[in-house]
C-alpha cells in the first residue's frame, strides 16, 4: 500500500461552523472516518492538519485526538500527534470474535424490542445502504453500512451493549482500510451484493421475529467481511 500522509486523507472534510459545537463536530467526524478506514493503518495525524482541515483553532483538535486515544482509536505519537495502530492478524481475529459475541447479543435483543415502526425503519436503512453502493464512493457506502448496523444496535433497548460495540468498530476501522480497494471493485462489478443479501436476509428475521436467524446472520455479515481481508492484510504484514 502506499505511504499515505494525513493532509491527503483529511481533505475532504469540510470547516466547522459553529463554535459552541465545534469540538463535539471535530471529534465525532474524525471518529466516523476512523470506523470506515479513511486513514491508512499507521498513518500520523497532527494538530496542525487536523486544524487546518476543519478551519478550526489547534485547541479542538487536540481534545478530539485525545479523546480517540482514550477510546483506543488511536496511539500516541510524538509532539502532539497521534498515530492509527497498525495491523496485526491475531488482533483482528480478537476484535471480530469480540464483536460476534456482542453484535449477537444485541441483535437477539433488538428482535425482541422491535416492533413495525423499528423493522421498518431497518428495512429503510438496507435498502438505502444496497442503493448508495451502487452510486457512490466506497467511504459513503460503508457510513450507510454502519448506520443499518447501529439502528440494530441501539433498538436492543441496552445501554451498555452500543458504546461498546462503537469502540470495536473503530479498532476495526485500519482493517476496513485495507479492504476499501477491493469493496470499490466489488462494488464497481456487482459483487458488493453479497452484502446486500446479507442484510436483507437481517431484515426478514427481523419480520419473522426470528432472533437466531438475525443473530445468525449478523455474524454471517461480520465473518464475510473478516474473511475479506485476508489477502490485503497478507501483503501488508507478510
Amino acid at each position: 500500500m502506499p505511504q499515505a500522509h494525513a493532509r491527503p486523507a483529511l481533505s475532504h472534510f469540510e470547516p466547522v461552523a459553529s463554535r459552541a459545537t465545534v469540538g463535539e463536530a471535530v471529534y465525532r467526524e474524525l471518529r466516523d472516518a476512523l470506523s470506515v478506514g479513511r486513514f491508512d493503518p499507521s498513518q500520523v495525524l497532527t494538530i496542525g492538519a487536523i486544524s487546518e482541515a476543519f478551519g478550526t483553532s489547534h485547541m479542538p483538535a487536540r481534545e478530539a485526538l485525545r479523546r480517540l486515544v482514550a477510546e483506543g482509536a488511536l496511539n500516541v505519537g510524538t509532539g502532539g500527534s497521534a498515530r492509527v495502530p497498525a495491523v496485526d492478524a491475531n488482533r483482528l481475529d480478537d476484535i471480530t470474535e469480540a464483536r460476534v459475541l456482542l453484535e449477537r447479543r444485541a441483535t437477539v435483543l433488538a428482535v425482541a424490542h422491535s416492533d413495525a415502526e423499528i423493522v421498518n425503519e431497518i428495512d429503510r436503512l438496507a435498502r438505502i445502504h444496497a442503493e448508495v453502493a451502487n452510486h457512490r464512493d466506497v467511504f459513503d457506502m460503508l457510513m450507510k453500512n454502519r448506520t443499518f448496523h447501529f439502528a440494530i444496535y441501539r433498538a436492543s433497548g441496552s445501554a451498555v451493549l452500543p458504546p461498546l460495540i462503537e469502540s470495536l468498530w473503530l479498532q476495526y476501522g485500519p482493517y476496513m482500510r485495507l479492504l476499501s480497494d477491493h469493496l470499490n471493485n466489488a462494488r464497481t462489478d456487482g459483487g458488493h451484493d453479497v452484502y446486500a443479501e446479507g442484510h436483507r436476509q437481517i431484515v426478514n428475521a427481523f419480520r419473522a421475529g426470528d432472533a437466531d436467524a438475525a443473530a445468525d446472520a449478523i455474524e454471517d455479515d461480520i465473518r464475510r467481511t473478516r474473511s475479506q481481508m485476508h489477502g490485503p492484510l497478507r501483503e501488508i504484514t507478510g
